[in-house]
C-alpha cells in the first residue's frame, strides 16, 4: 500500500478531513474470519447463518470499523499514530458488494499531541451511514515519508470455481449414477453427498455388508437408496457397466476399488463402454487464485501416450472444457521447451498436434504448442519469451508429454498450490467419475458436478431442471 507523507500533531488543524473508498468482498470476509477467529457464518457467503433461507455475506462489523483506523493509520494523520479511545454505533448493514466511504474529520486538538476526530463510515450508492463514532488518537510529532511499504500478497483458499459448477449442476434433473464399490466412508459419503446435493441418483453396487458398515460408521440411512450386493469388486464392476447397457444409468463413479478392474469392464467388447476414442482422464482443478479452472490431462490412465492417443487426450479435454462454460477452450500443449527440438519427442508431438488443429483434425478449441509450463500459464513469461499466441500465458487446458509429469503437476497443484481436483474419465459412452482415496467432499462433489454438466450438454438436457419436471 502506498502511504503520503503524514500529518504531524503541528499541521493538523480542526476541520480537517480525509477519507479512503473501499468496497467490501466475499474475501475481505474470509480473511477476517480467518484473522479474527470470528467464523459467524452471517459473515461468510454460501452459508445461511439466521436460518432465513438466504445467504446473508454481512460485512462484520468490526471489518468495517477497521477502515477507519486505516484512514487514521495511512492519511490523517498517519503514519507513527496510535489510538487511545475509539467509541462506534452501528447504524446499518453491509454486505458484499457495497462500496463503503470512511472519513474522520478533526474537531478538536488537545494537549500531549491528543487528536479528537469525528468517524464515520456511509455506503457509496445510497449515502446511508453504517457507523458513526469519535477516534481520540496520538498524532505524530516526527514527519515521515514513505514510498511503499512491502505488505505481504494473502491468497484466499477458496474454490470458486468449484462452487459455481456445483451451482450449476444442482438444478439439474440428477445423473442416474452406478457407484462401484462405495464400501468405506470416503467413497460412500462422496456419493451420498453427491445424492443430497441432488447432482446425482446413486445405485450402490458392492458388498452390501461392507456398504452397510461404512453407512453405519458415517451414521446415514440406505432406506432412500438401491444396493446391488456384488460381493466381487470384478463383477460389481461388470454389473455397473450392464447398468449403463439397460439404459438405468449415465454414469460411472468409483469407489474403492483399483481402477484397472473398473476400466477393464468398461473396456469389455460386449456391450462395454467404448465410443470411439481412447479413454482419456482429465483433472479439473480448481487452483486459488487462477481465475478459470484448470485442466490438466492425461495424468491417470495413459502411460506414455502416442501421437493417435494424444490426439484423443486433446479432443477429450476440449469437449469437457466446453461442457463446463469455457467456450473456445485454449490447450497448451506442454514440453519442456517452446521451440521445436528433435531430440526432445514430446516438443515434435506439441508441434503436430497444434498443426493437427490448425487443419481441423482436433476441433472446438485452440491448441498451440510447444510450451514450457511457464509461458503455457503467464502472459508476463510468454512476453519475455517473445511468444506470439493466442493460448500462450493462457492456457485452460494443459496437455502434458506422459502420465508421470501429468500426476506431478496435479498434485504440486494440489499440495503446493492449494487446489482441489475433479477427476473424469472421458472416451466412453458416459461420463466416469475418478476420485482419488485422498479427495476431500469439495473434490468428490465437484466430479459429480462435472460429470453432471458434461452428460448435460451430450445429451442436450441443458435445459431440463428438477423445477421443470
Amino acid at each position: 500500500m502506498k502511504i503520503e507523507e503524514n500529518r504531524t500533531y503541528d499541521e493538523i488543524s480542526i476541520g480537517d478531513s480525509a477519507e479512503t473508498v473501499r468496497a467490501c468482498t466475499v474475501d475481505d470476509f474470509y480473511v477476517y474470519a480467518s484473522s479474527s477467529g470470528n467464523h459467524n457464518p452471517m459473515h461468510l457467503a454460501k452459508h445461511d447463518g439466521d436460518g432465513d433461507g438466504k445467504e446473508e455475506a454481512v460485512a462484520p462489523a468490526m471489518w468495517v470499523a477497521s477502515l477507519i483506523s486505516a484512514v487514521i493509520g495511512n492519511v490523517l494523520p498517519g503514519a507513527g499514530t496510535l489510538y487511545r479511545n475509539q467509541t462506534l454505533r452501528f447504524l446499518k448493514r453491509a454486505h458484499a458488494g457495497d462500496e463503503l466511504i470512511a472519513r474522520v474529520t478533526v474537531t478538536e486538538k488537545r494537549a500531549d499531541n491528543c487528536i479528537v476526530m469525528d468517524t464515520v463510515v456511509t455506503r457509496k450508492s445510497d449515502g446511508a451511514t453504517i457507523l458513526e463514532g469519535e477516534a481520540d488518537v496520538l498524532a505524530p510529532r516526527r514527519k515521515m515519508v514513505f514510498d511503499d511499504l512491502e505488505i505481504p500478497g494473502l491468497l484466499v483458499e477458496r474454490h470458486r470455481h468449484f462452487d459455481a459448477m456445483i451451482e450449476r449442476a444442482e438444478p439439474l434433473a440428477p445423473l442416474p449414477t452406478a457407484v462401484v464399490c462405495p464400501e468405506e466412508i470416503n467413497s460412500l459419503g462422496g456419493a451420498i453427498l453427491g445424492a443430497r446435493h441432488t447432482i446425482i441418483a446413486p445405485i450402490l453396487v458392492g458388498s452390501a455388508a461392507k456398504i452397510s458398515a461404512a453407512a453405519a460408521e458415517l451414521g446415514i440411512s440406505l432406506d432412500d437408496y438401491e444396493v446391488i450386493d456384488a460381493p466381487d469388486h470384478a463383477k460389481a464392476a461388470n454389473l455397473c457397466v450392464d447398468l449403463v447397457s439397460e439404459g438405468r444409468v449415465a454414469a460411472l463413479m468409483k469407489g474403492h476399488l483399483h481402477t484397472e478392474v473398473l476400466l477393464k469392464a468398461a473396456l469389455r467388447k460386449e456391450n462395454g463402454l467404448r465410443a470411439g476414442r481412447r479413454f482419456t482422464h482429465v483433472f479439473v482443478m480448481d487452483v486459488p487464485g487462477v481465475p478459470h479452472p484448470l485442466l490438466v490431462t492425461d495424468a491417470a490412465i495413459n502411460i506414455s501416450p502416442d501421437l493417435r492417443t494424444k490426439m484423443d487426450i486433446v479432443q477429450n479435454a476440449i469437449d469437457l472444457a466446453i461442457s463446463l462454460g469455457i467456450e473456445t477452450p485454449k490447450v497448451g500443449v506442454l514440453s519442456a521447451v517452446e521451440t521445436v527440438n528433435p531430440d526432445i519427442p514430446s516438443s515434435l508431438d506439441a508441434a503436430l498436434l497444434s498443426k493437427m488443429a490448425e487443419r481441423g483434425q482436433i476441433t472446438g478449441g485452440m491448441v498451440d504448442g510447444p510450451l514450457a509450463m511457464d509461458n503455457a500459464v503467464d502472459i508476463a513469461a510468454a512476453r519475455t519469451k517473445g511468444i506470439t499466441s493466442d493460448v500462450a500465458g493462457r492456457a485452460e487446458v494443459l496437455v502434458v508429454p506422459n502420465l508421470d509429469s501429468g500426476n506431478m503437476l496435479a498434485k504440486q497443484l494440489a499440495y503446493i498450490s492449494h487446489a482441489e481436483g475433479a477427476g473424469v474419465v472421458m472416451g466412453a459412452t458416459v461420463p466416469i467419475i475418478l476420485n482419488s482415496r485422498s479427495d476431500g467432499d469439495k473434490a468428490r462433489l465437484a466430479s459429480c458436478a462435472v460429470a453432471a454438466l458434461h452428460n448435460a450438454r451430450i445429451t442436450g438436457q441443458m435445459t431440463v431442471s428438477k423445477a421443470a419436471e
